[in-house]
């Protein structure tokens, strides 16, 4: 399976939603503590190397997370350790880069996310405890929603609602939100520790998982939140992200700070289905493939990205 070694730490990693054999790679010097960052652009190809850098930007802060955008296929945005948020157009070459850039929050910027449904908007989330709703075109973000107690460590789409989206934070709280309304629209005391990650099923647009520091994962109900419809126990550190398979309803694959990529299935007593140990270093970026079934990609501070079909050893050429 492809194997793509980066000059800095990894720490995020997505398939293109327009070619099957594209993905972006966000990383940072020093672990994301001090230090430049770095946006790779990778192609798959059949053959050896099996991976190839077609296009890489240069940034001066850690970058810590990537989004495709879903209405052109060249453009990506980028979260900075800066509190910058950028768009690079990969079809242009990088001293023309980045097309645009936003200085809005006041730390670093920790996760964007594309709107799927709607294709004009994003989100990014801040450990300045705030989420921001972004268009393309406008110079400004359109609106900041500040509710949280601590750093928002993520904020997703509703896959199926244009207008929804979760939050989730080191204040132990996952937060439904509609763009629409004033505020949140529900509070989920999830864990007793830090909220790191959280994802939305891709069938089942009532259903969400969280991961935590408390090392695991739950999957929530928002029709019926009291408690959670399952608590997945496995990792041995802080699961730092979990993600929905974009083709199976209840299949969920997470990486953790145990340096382990885990595959689940929520619906089944015997939950773990699939436990990948070939990162070296903590784990912390995880993307299934929305255009081809059963592909799974992985980054980490061991300065990796795994490419693999789920099944295969990552490891295995």
């Amino acid at each position: 399976m492809p194997v793509f070694k980066a000059p800095f730490n990894g720490y995020s990693v997505k398939f293109s939603p327009f070619y099957e054999s594209r993905l972006a790679v966000a990383t940072a010097q020093n672990f994301g503590i001090l230090g430049n960052g770095k946006i790779h652009v990778l192609e798959l190809s059949p053959g050896p190397p099996g991976v190839t850098e077609s296009v890489s930007f240069d940034t001066a802060d850690a970058v810590y997370d990537v989004s495709w955008s879903e209405s052109h296929d060249s453009v990506l945005v980028a979260a900075l350790g800066d509190g910058s948020v950028k768009i690079y157009d990969t079809s242009l070459p990088p001293p023309s880069n980045p097309i645009r850039s936003f200085q809005e929050h006041a730390r670093e910027v920790h996760s964007v996310d594309y709107n799927p449904t709607r294709r004009d908007s994003f989100l990014t989330a801040s450990w300045d405890d705030t989420v921001k709703l972004w268009a393309m075109d406008l110079p400004a973000s359109i609106r900041t929603f500040k509710e949280h107690a601590y750093c928002v460590y993520q904020a997703v789409w509703n896959p199926k609602h244009g207008d929804v989206f979760a939050s989730a934070s080191g204040d132990c709280t996952l937060r439904i939100w509609d763009v629409r309304e004033p505020g949140s629209t529900m509070i989920i005391p999830g864990h007793d520790f830090e909220i790191l990650s959280c994802d939305w099923n891709k069938y089942d647009d009532c259903v969400l998982a969280t991961s935590s520091v408390d090392k695991t994962i739950k999957v929530w109900d928002v029709r019926s939140y009291r408690a959670p419809l399952a608590v997945l126990n496995g990792h041995g550190y802080a699961v730092r992200k979990v993600k929905f398979s974009p083709h199976r309803r209840s299949l969920i694959a997470s990486c953790s700070y145990d340096m382990s990529v885990c595959l689940w299935d929520y619906m089944v007593e015997d939950a773990l289905v699939g436990r990948y140990d070939h990162h070296t270093e903590f784990a912390v970026g995880i993307d299934m493939s929305v255009l081809v079934e059963g592909l799974m990609a992985s980054t980490g501070w061991d300065e990796l990205v795994y490419v693999w079909q789920q099944g295969m050893d990552p490891r295995a050429s």
